[in-house]
């Protein structure tokens, strides 16, 4: 992110006077925007921009204008549950960039590092299931909400094509129920959906978790947000094997907690999407356009596909079932 249109935009945002010097230090993490910390008169801040071309191995580009979906979702989140998002400072939605507060790592971990390390906390996924349902809840059916993000042409080359379309060429034998999936979750506009619910992007600490990197925003099918989710910790198994265990009751505890705030629709109805959208989720994750870069072995992603292909072939309708399958691979 270059330094001079950065700056006439935290002046035309108002976050910086004419003339106040501004320190830009780029920040790690993410492949689909430039994000860096700003420092100016005494304030601390972040930027974020959206960038067309993924910075993945794939050739994966999606339109800019999803930095102003997840500009959007910061507002309507943060207004549910305001401990759930960091506060959206300001937005220059023609410079593609938004400002939202500093959340310092230090007090703010990140879930997925957490996770990594063993440290595997119960309550707090659980409570990242209920801040999850209580955003869901009160967003569903709200026909104001899905004109504000009507995001097909954002949601489709983001989410839908790199994670299950992708992967349904790569595998002949499971292109029809990926593509079923596909066409179901599109069809499915019931709740404001973050679309990018990983344990990358959450943070700890002590707000309870802070769900970062909405630009997948639209409003769809919440069974993709809970899927997702799920989808990582199931993966951190194999990453961590040792701590499989406290992964597994993690899952369990997460989406029971979820599921105790489901109002909208029958809970069997959103269990039997997101159980048939788990193992597609599973496979895109090894043979998808966004691989998770810590299965790095061909053995562990051939784990991953002997699992989630007969799943994907014969589905189950309960999401601990297959937690139970996981727990014996």
């Amino acid at each position: 992110m270059s330094h001079e249109p950065l700056e006439a935009a935290l002046a035309r945002m108002g976050l910086v006077a004419p003339g106040v010097p501004v320190s830009v230090t780029p920040l790690a993490g993410g492949v689909s925007s430039d994000i860096v910390r700003v420092d100016a008169g005494g304030a601390t801040f972040c930027v974020k921009r959206a960038l067309e071309k993924l910075k993945v191995a794939a050739d994966w580009r999606a339109p800019v204008a999803r930095n102003h979906s997840e500009a959007e979702w910061l507002r309507v989140a943060g207004e549910i549950v305001p401990e759930a998002a960091p506060r959206l400072l300001a937005e220059d939605e023609a410079a593609g960039l938004f400002a939202m507060e500093w959340l310092p790592p230090e007090a703010f971990p990140v879930w997925k590092a957490e996770l990594r390390d063993g440290r595997v906390d119960l309550p707090f996924a659980q409570e990242v299931g209920r801040r999850l349902a209580r955003i869901h809840a009160a967003t569903a059916n709200r026909a104001d909400l899905a004109a504000r993000f009507a995001n097909d042409a954002i949601f489709h080359p983001i989410r839908l094509e790199p994670y299950l379309l992708a992967t349904a060429a790569r595998h002949p034998r499971c292109a029809a129920p990926l593509a079923r999936l596909a066409a179901t979750t599109a069809a499915n506009r019931l709740a404001l959906v973050h679309g990018d619910v990983s344990p990358k992007n959450i943070l700890t600490g002590p707000r309870g978790p802070v769900f970062l990197d909405a630009e997948c925003a639209w409003y769809g099918d919440p069974a993709f947000d809970l899927a997702f989710c799920l989808n990582h910790l199931l993966l951190k198994c194999i990453w961590r094997p040792r701590w499989r265990v406290a992964y597994l009751r993690a899952f369990r505890s997460l989406a029971g907690e979820y599921f105790g705030g489901v109002d909208w629709e029958p809970r069997a109805a959103l269990e039997a999407r997101a159980a048939a959208l788990l193992p597609g989720l599973l496979l895109a994750r090894v043979d998808g356009k966004s691989p998770v870069e810590y299965i790095e072995l061909e053995t562990e992603r051939d784990r991953v596909r002997g699992f989630a292909i007969p799943l994907l072939l014969a589905p189950t309708r309960m999401l601990g079932d297959i937690a139970d399958r996981w727990s014996r691979v």
